[in-house]
């Protein structure tokens, strides 16, 4: 089964950016396509940011011209560039295959947390 391991979230003021980066501990070659998902305080989790195996990407609304995903298959990792980032980007980030797993068993690594305020 493949794990993931997010990291590159912090504390970042108005407009600031940062990387974030996702390991896996399995290849994800046979995943089709890898997103980005952001679950804020009282609020249920969404799609962000997804990335096909051929490199398609799309975006939200919310975050579209800021935010910018990539994926190496060669080295397991998948990333999400943020830019101009806003206080309403507040939010555990994590990543999963898209569609991800549902159920109440379904798989979630523990995410990172990316604090946007001044």
């Amino acid at each position: 089964q493949v794990q993931f391991v997010e990291s590159g979230g912090g504390l970042v003021q108005p407009g600031g950016s940062l990387r974030l980066s996702c390991a896996t501990s399995g290849s994800i070659f046979g995943i089709y396509a890898m997103g980005w998902y952001r679950q804020a305080p009282g609020k249920q989790r969404e799609l962000v940011a997804s990335i096909t195996g051929g490199g398609s990407t799309s975006y939200a609304d919310s975050v579209k011209g800021r935010f910018a995903i990539s994926r190496d298959n060669a080295k397991n990792t998948v990333y999400l560039q943020m830019n101009s980032l806003k206080p309403e980007d507040t939010a555990v980030y994590y990543c999963n295959a898209k569609p991800p797993p549902a159920g109440p068993t379904a798989y979630w690594g523990q995410g990172t947390q990316v604090t946007v305020s001044s």
